[in-house]
């Protein structure tokens, strides 16, 4: 990748996932951004990597000190042959090698005021309170924004400081909704009625515009309107009473308006913080550590060190000063009573620099960044505080100073093994790593799976992320496969693989296949850790045998589909355009290739064709007649024919039949306009060669319709546009004897006959596959990610020509490949934070912990930001034969007896009636006569 001076130019490939969170506009911010990250501890590197990987203008790494034994268990750029060196200068060339397009300096003065001037952003870890305390007056007084971020073992700490006035795009980064409007009341206010469809999800406080509200035409256009909400299909808008009469129609719309927010300088808000609270669980901590750690900067500033872990003596000094702090501190800090345990236990692990901490606060302090630069997602305000104390042994004698060492203990699979090689996951002679992914690297990976570099793209994962770990950490034992996890892979993850295993962690993008995975963990009872994200949005839940419910326990409400009627004919928004389209793109590139090559060489196909329901057997015998008979090409020229000829049917010829069996003034039964709410008149579009959309579709499809057949395609436009002077498009009549459904329901209700002697005349007008010998079909999978392949031109040709067809706004191509391609959006800040939550959840599970309070499940939005932990789930308990079960709990049957003979069905049954007092329920069913004998 070439580097970039602007720092303004986005290289879509590499951000595909990271745009659809931010936009455009919050990159371009990012990329005109230096920052500062002073303190290339663990937590330093981690801001770093992830600012980095997001794609500020510049980062300066600043460390004034050197590498020392106990920084290699948490700087994962840090080797052996490292001690002495200085970090900054020993990180900068790995950092630099995540984006190209980020340049990566170092700095190893001191941080003097024309230092900190020529950067946006500063953030400073592992820095002395008295260091933070002169630079944040300073920033505040320059516009800088600050952040400050620290861990002290299983404790962390973040603030913010923006500035006086921040002007913030959109607190929380959510697409802007819309509804249909029903009904406008000419009224002080106003009250907006929406279709009953669906809930419109506006809140009291949001800003909406009109568009192509009939009647009442003074709504459209008008600068951003503040709404109540009334109820789920109603809100109150500004005084409507002088407003011409509504007639009908109208689309509502969200609109990010931006606002100020301030914020204190870190000594003021140092003596009156404001806490994000993280877990309401802990709802006093926050004031308590704001204590705690002014306490702890106190004891090293006095000692050159932080407090001794588990030491008695150095706990009760920390103790000491914290109560000295506290009597000091204003009252809206001071706290009534000192929770000196809490106090103790950060002196007794303050020590400690924890790889999972440092995931978690540094993805939370890389967000932060990203907010500061470019102005989208509401910041943390103005200090939050975090700590993972349940990690901590159950048995609370279990650790003393004697076995305790002054040393760290230590997209979400890379950040997974990433953070197993920094706890020393697997490094015993019994441990063991294993690690499958079937996928190979694309650029698109490059920005959130920081394991990867450019020049391993196309590589595959596994390998890659596999041998990256082991430079983290030579002696972790990690093995990798290349293996689809499913039914199909279960001769390889077998029961022998499962029962060697102490548990497992999920990285996986869907959900079917953690369905596959939880049904597998409480199969062999092994402990589960599942995790996943979706922008800025993250959760954890942990599966511990016998002590909580399962991942399948409870499962999201399913995806909201789109009828088939809206996507043939009623089309609304631009999602229904691109599903079209995607349908489009199989019914045209891939099933019809497919059908053909199953009727070349399966004899049977016809046979089982006919054994469809419906009139499938006729709809597939006609597609395999079209592609080897009336449409087969056998040039270039006859591939333009067929494209010119399908645009000119979807977009022009369909909807006149439409028009003509629904007339743009048909009423309904009731009196109403049938082309009314949701239901948008469409009107044909007439081909325009010099339109460069008309012209991008034809090519596209031209293009992949020769691909399926073998053929050459062409990108000389101009030879197109030529060529289709000379092709002649007969004139099209609608037809009186057509039916189109107008719902899902009236599609289902209708049944539908095919004339056997049709079939039988259609089957004998195939040509034999004898006659084609050698022939065959290539059926086309769609690929978003390459941009020469035509198939995100057809997509958004095809789209937003049906989008001009019922006057939707078309997409840009970005919005297009998200929707279409079914991206999940990623970015490496959430996946960092979440993963160090899973691995906090490991030291619990490696521990055998067994209270259920240990334990926590948790859900992350860092936009708003928001925070959520909470104890799992108990599992559900039942009652049968008189015990109690839950879905860990099986019976357990010796099949083989003692004289070594297998247990007979009469043996395995009396075995429920005696032994288990149980009436077993026996069912048989017929079936076809078997070869060979069984029980």
């Amino acid at each position: 990748m070439p580097k970039k001076d602007s720092g303004t130019d986005i290289d879509e490939g590499l951000y595909s996932r990271q745009l659809y969170v931010l936009g455009h506009e919050a990159m371009k911010h990012l990329q005109t951004s230096s920052v500062l990250v002073s303190g290339l501890r663990g937590l330093g590197v981690e801001i770093a990597k992830n600012i980095i990987l997001g794609g500020v203008k510049a980062v300066t790494l600043h460390d004034q000190g050197t590498a020392q034994w106990a920084d290699l268990s948490s700087q994962f750029y840090l080797r052996e042959e490292d001690i002495g060196k200085n970090r900054a200068e020993v990180s900068q060339p790995h950092l630099a090698e995540l984006n190209s397009y980020v340049p990566v300096s170092t700095y190893t003065g001191a941080l003097v005021e024309d230092f900190l001037c020529g950067f946006q952003v500063v953030v400073l870890t592992n820095t002395p309170l008295e260091d933070q305390l002169q630079v944040g007056e300073f920033c505040h007084s320059r516009g800088i924004k600050l952040v400050v971020a620290d861990t002290r073992g299983l404790f962390g700490q973040l603030f913010c400081d923006f500035g006086e006035e921040m002007i913030l795009t959109d607190s929380n980064g959510e697409q802007p909704l819309s509804a249909m409007v029903s009904m406008v009341t000419k009224d002080s206010p106003g009250v907006v009625t929406c279709l009953d469809e669906a809930r419109h999800g506006f809140e009291s406080g949001d800003f909406v515009s009109f568009t192509e509200v009939q009647g009442m035409h003074e709504l459209n256009g008008t600068y951003p309107i503040e709404i109540k909400v009334l109820g789920p299909y109603t809100f109150s808008i500004c005084d409507t009473s002088s407003f011409s009469e509504y007639i009908r129609g109208g689309i509502v719309s969200q609109v990010k308006v931006p606002k100020k927010i301030s914020f204190k300088s870190l000594p003021a808000s140092l003596a009156e913080p404001d806490f994000v609270i993280t877990d309401f669980a802990k709802y006093s901590r926050p004031g308590q550590l704001h204590i705690g750690f002014q306490a702890l900067h106190h004891f090293c500033a006095q000692h050159g060190r932080a407090p001794r872990p588990h030491n008695e003596e150095d706990a009760t000094e920390l103790v000491t000063l914290a109560q000295a702090v506290n009597a000091r501190a204003l009252p809206a800090v001071q706290q009534d009573i000192l929770d000196e345990d809490l106090i103790r236990k950060l002196s007794y692990v303050a020590a400690g620099d924890l790889a999972p901490i440092n995931a978690f606060i540094g993805g939370l302090a890389a967000q932060e960044v990203m907010k500061a630069c470019s102005g989208k997602f509401m910041p943390v305000m103005q200090w939050l505080y975090f700590d993972a104390l349940e990690c901590l042994p159950e048995d609370k004698q279990a650790l003393t100073e004697d076995k305790c060492l002054p040393v760290g203990a230590g997209a979400i699979g890379c950040e997974l093994l990433k953070n197993f090689a920094m706890i020393g996951l697997g490094c015993g002679e019994d441990g063991a790593v294993t690690v499958t992914d079937m996928d190979t690297i694309e650029k698109s990976n490059l920005n959130r799976q920081f394991l990867f570099r450019p020049w391993d793209v196309t590589k595959l994962k596994s390998d890659t992320a596999a041998a990256a770990v082991r430079h983290i950490n030579p002696y972790i034992r990690v093995m990798s496969h290349q293996n689809r996890v499913g039914p199909d892979t279960e001769h390889i993850y077998d029961d022998s693989f499962f029962q060697n295993l102490d548990g497992v962690a999920n990285a996986l993008d869907n959900v079917d296949t953690r369905m596959y995975m939880d049904r597998r963990c409480v199969y062999y009872r092994k402990p589960l850790l599942e995790s996943g994200t979706l922008g800025t949005k993250g959760n954890v839940q942990v599966v511990i045998p016998f002590l909580t419910e399962s991942y399948s326990s409870s499962q999201d409400p399913p995806e909201k589909s789109i009828p088939i009627c809206t996507l043939k004919n009623f089309p609304n928004a631009i999602e229904h355009t691109l599903q079209w389209a995607r349908d489009e793109f199989e019914g045209l590139f891939k099933q019809p290739a497919e059908n053909v090559n199953q009727y070349l060489t399966d004899s049977n196909f016809v046979e089982r064709t006919l054994c469809l329901a419906g009139t499938q057997p006729l709809e597939m015998l006609e597609a395999v007649q079209r592609s080897l008979v009336l449409q087969r090409p056998h040039t270039w020229a006859d591939c333009v024919t067929w494209a010119y000829h399908h645009w000119h049917t979807q977009y022009s010829n369909n909807i006149r039949q439409l028009l003509h069996n629904f007339p743009p003034d048909q009423l309904t039964s009731s009196g109403a306009l049938f082309w009314s709410g949701p239901k948008r008149c469409p009107h044909p579009l007439i081909f325009d060669v010099n339109n460069p959309l008309h012209l991008d579709y034809v090519m596209a499809a031209a293009n992949l319709f020769a691909q399926t057949y073998g053929l050459m395609g062409s990108q000389d436009r101009a030879a197109v546009a030529i060529l289709l002077q000379s092709v002649h498009i007969p004139e099209f009549t609608p037809r009186s004897d057509v039916k189109i459904h107008v719902s899902d329901q009236e599609l289902q209700n209708s049944s539908a006959s095919v004339d056997d002697s049709c079939i039988q005349e259609l089957k004998a007008m195939l040509p034999s596959p004898e006659k084609l010998p050698g022939f065959k079909m290539y059926p086309i999978n769609f690929e978003k990610d390459d941009n020469t392949n035509f198939h995100m031109d057809f997509i958004v040709a095809a789209s937003n020509l049906r989008a001009e067809n019922y006057n939707i706004p078309p997409a840009d191509r970005h919005k297009s490949k998200m929707i279409a391609g079914k991206i999940i959006p990623a970015i490496a800040t959430t996946t960092a934070a979440i993963v160090g939550l899973v691995c906090l959840e490991l030291y619990k599970v490696v521990q055998g912990h067994r209270q259920l309070e240990s334990y926590k499940n948790s859900f992350m939005n860092l936009a708003l930001p928001f925070f959520s932990f909470s104890e799992p789930l108990a599992p559900p308990r039942h009652q049968y034969c008189n015990q109690e079960w839950t879905l860990w709990d099986r019976f357990e049957v010796q099949g083989l007896q003692p004289n070594g003979e297998e247990m007979t069905l009469k043996q395995f049954l009396n075995y429920f009636k005696g032994d288990r007092n149980c009436e077993p329920c026996v069912t048989a069913k017929a079936g076809p006569p078997c070869a060979g004998t069984g029980a």
